[in-house]
């Protein structure tokens, strides 16, 4: 940990609370999610909606924005720096919000949810530089893991936080959370970070700049293949997450311990995460995260399977999504760090263009997951099953020619 304490004190930061507070700005995506889902059954009766998935578009269009915000907050951050996208980012994120408590039909909040995304762009995007403006290799998927650890902890408690709001007020209340969040996280950037990215390092912003970082991108294999599989794996995690609501207080008919339930999932993916930590550096993110994506598609095969054979009841899905969420923190992180290392001189480009397609990507397949629930959890393991799938294809594909990585993923041949 030496390194990493050198390394942040350039954030005029001590380690531990640097990890924090990245951590804590990754959250606002998280919180802005997670907190809101006990109430999509309350707004959708409350504003009038079709049918019973279409309150799940309140996620998918928050993912909307996020994906198109991060194209061009990407190279901004690289132009001006970490802090002026943080702020700029946090305001729009306040307007939108206003406009979500606002709201008086589902349109306006949609309207609302979208411009949150927008914002939240900003804090996602800085908070994926800020790392990599400090840490490289296995030394940055450790920190990004110990970074996701903490992450979780927020959808661990965030649908309670949503939970108990409305026990004394409306889901409006919610959106007041989220503007008590954003004032907090912003107060504490002013006051303790210091910019990353020195003035020497910028990338004056232009149209060629952000066509010659996006076509080194796309072009570069690893990344351009690791990013789309976290487009894959990360839809079907989305379309459960859309669908969590429904799975659990309408198909398990859990009521308000929904949250619970949701939280445990969530500390699972934490442990995991904390787990990760700590091996990476030994195993190596590619090893650990094509193991974790092969046991996903193989428990989902079974429990996709197990919908012939028997009445699927909340224990066992309990079971199921646990394996899902302890592979998930095997995932994210390491993923993440696989597709930005070979884009450390164009880090805010790449960690924009990177974020936005396999956001894209994991929002249009998560919303069509989403709307194909059907009171079963059909949908949502065969999602799985045929993501999964292709995200292992596509991983083996972009190791093909490096033997010394194909050792590591498990002695493919190429």
């Amino acid at each position: 940990m030496e390194n990493a304490h050198n390394n942040t004190q350039a954030s005029g930061m001590q380690a531990k609370e640097f990890t924090i507070l990245v951590a804590l700005l990754m959250s606002i995506v998280a919180i802005s999610i997670d907190a809101l889902l006990p109430a999509l059954g309350i707004i959708g009766n409350d504003l009038g909606a079709v049918t019973a998935n279409q309150p799940q578009l309140l996620i998918s269009m928050l993912f909307l924005g996020m994906a198109l915000g991060q194209l061009i907050c990407g190279p901004l951050s690289d132009a001006l720096g970490r802090r002026p996208i943080l702020f700029s980012g946090f305001t729009l994120y306040l307007i939108g919000t206003l406009i979500c408590y606002q709201a008086n039909n589902l349109e306006m909040l949609m309207i609302g949810r979208f411009i949150q995304g927008l914002g939240v762009a900003g804090p996602y995007i800085s908070a994926i530089s800020l790392v990599r403006d400090l840490f490289h290799g296995a030394q940055m998927a450790r920190i990004m893991s110990l970074v996701m650890m903490i992450f979780v902890l927020v959808p661990a408690i965030a649908p309670t936080l949503g939970q108990g709001i409305m026990l004394i007020s409306d889901w409006r209340g919610i959106f007041e959370l989220y503007l008590v969040y954003a004032i907090i996280l912003m107060l504490w950037i002013f006051f303790r970070l210091k910019e990353t990215l020195p003035k020497e390092n910028r990338i004056a912003f232009s149209t060629k700049g952000f066509y010659d970082g996006f076509k080194e991108v796309v072009t570069n294999r690893i990344t351009a293949s690791y990013t789309i599989c976290m487009g894959l794996f990360f839809g079907s995690f989305i379309g459960y997450l859309n669908s969590s609501q429904q799975i659990f207080q309408v198909q398990f008919e859990t009521g308000n311990m929904f949250s619970v339930y949701f939280g445990l999932l969530a500390l699972v993916l934490g442990v995991s995460s904390l787990i990760n930590s700590r091996v990476v550096e030994r195993f190596g993110a590619r090893h650990i995260a094509f193991r974790a994506i092969c046991l996903v598609v193989v428990a989902s095969a079974i429990f996709l399977t197990l919908h012939s054979f028997a009445e699927i009841t909340l224990w066992m899905f309990m079971l199921y999504a646990s394996v899902l969420f302890f592979c998930f923190g095997l995932l994210f992180g390491n993923v993440n760090a696989l597709a930005m290392e070979p884009m450390g001189h164009v880090a805010g480009i790449a960690s924009a263009i990177i974020g936005s397609v396999s956001s894209i990507m994991s929002m249009s397949i998560g919303t069509v997951i989403g709307q194909l629930y059907d009171n079963t959890l059909i949908p949502i393991s065969g999602g799985f099953v045929i993501m999964g799938s292709l995200a292992i294809v596509i991983m083996i594909w972009a190791e093909k020619g490096r033997l010394e990585d194909l050792a590591e993923v498990g002695n493919v041949s190429a």
